[in-house]
């Protein structure tokens, strides 16, 4: 089912709102991606941050980063969002997020207090640590009344997101859903893949011969997905996913999971591998993710002669995990919209072999 999408508002390290982030994209400018330190003991790293001041949205335990990153998107394009609830009613309005952090980085910081104080923070709640805030503060903010949830399969999350909320539409429960992703920078996350000896020396380069890992980063990606709309010029066209279970971090060497996920939004757009002028890839800059990428991607499309258009953008944005695949989604939906490719497919590969492919056509 074919459903017009639009991108409301986007941030990553490429920039605040739609039109600074195609801008920097085409630049191929990243004024978000810095060292950063203080974060993993001893180590500074590379990072792709939002751009400037986050307000903040509350006191206490809803004031998390996530919550804030959405605010930003919400402000941005708030005329926009009112708009889509007066038309379909806010009972007709659905939420479906992806993420993976949510509160993480807050909790982890009020217990480290709570154990140096030996009480727990007043401000602290525990809801803090619930995978569902992200769509709970959205829902409140634009006061929807229908069905509100989160997604969390590590980096696959906002890109299985499409396909949860285009159900929704399509079994007749909602007639238009607010979807995307967020996630915030984490301590926790940055130390995890640092055990991992996944973080790259210096800045990433997906791709290249001697890539050494990745870099991480924050971003918020807010898509209006509805029944119908006249005036349509970006459509979620496909999704597909897969689930290889090969390893619990690792993934298939041969890509067969991440084949199946791109073969199945292609099909689901009622496609064939030619019709896609641009792909952007999951593209870590780790040599397994990129090997086995490269190696499904030639199976997909027959090799380079007949190949489209393809590149990892993480270099530009850091992987934003929970949130990464909506913030590809939105480079994807911006490039469409702007006449750049007609038919875009997005790739999100997670732990534990999830996968998702999404497809995005004029």
């Amino acid at each position: 089912m074919k459903l017009p999408l639009e991108c409301l508002y986007t941030a990553s390290a490429l920039g605040r709102g739609n039109d600074d982030t195609l801008s920097n994209l085409l630049a191929r400018k990243a004024p978000g991606m810095a060292e950063i330190s203080g974060d993993i003991p001893g180590r500074s790293v590379w990072f792709g941050s939002v751009p400037g001041d986050i307000p903040n949205v509350a006191d206490g335990c809803g004031n998390l980063r996530a919550n804030r990153l959405l605010g930003l998107a919400v402000d941005g394009a708030r005329g926009a969002f009112a708009a889509l609830v007066e038309k379909y009613g806010a009972d007709r309005v659905g939420i479906v997020l992806g993420a993976s952090n949510t509160g993480v980085d807050e909790a982890e910081r009020h217990v480290d207090t709570w154990l140096d104080r030996g009480e727990k923070p007043a401000e602290f709640d525990f809801s803090a640590l619930e995978l569902g805030t992200p769509a709970a503060y959205l829902k409140s903010v634009l006061g929807t009344k229908g069905p509100s949830y989160v997604i969390s399969t590590a980096c696959s999350s906002s890109a299985k997101a499409f396909g949860a909320a285009r159900r929704l539409i399509e079994r007749g429960i909602c007639d238009a859903v607010v979807t995307g992703g967020v996630d915030g920078r984490c301590r926790f996350a940055l130390n995890g893949f640092h055990a991992l000896g996944a973080l790259s020396e210096g800045r990433c380069r997906p791709l290249a011969p001697d890539r050494d890992g990745i870099n991480l980063g924050e971003g918020v990606a807010l898509f209006a997905m509805a029944r119908e709309r006249a005036d349509a010029k970006v459509f979620l066209a496909g999704v597909g996913e897969s689930s290889d279970a090969y390893h619990a971090t690792a993934p298939d060497p041969e890509g067969l999971g991440a084949e199946a996920s791109m073969r199945a939004a292609i099909s689901d757009a009622g496609l064939s591998p030619a019709d896609v002028d641009y792909v952007n890839l999951h593209g870590t800059g780790t040599r397994a993710n990129d090997d086995m990428e490269m190696k499904a991607f030639g199976r997909v499309f027959g090799g380079a002669a007949n190949a489209p258009r393809y590149e990892s953008t993480k270099s530009l944005t850091g992987h934003c995990l929970g949130a990464a695949g909506a913030v590809e989604a939105a480079l994807c939906c911006l490039l469409v919209g702007a006449g750049r490719c007609r038919t875009a497919l997005s790739n999100s590969f997670a732990f534990g072999g999830s996968n998702a492919s999404v497809v995005i056509s004029a």
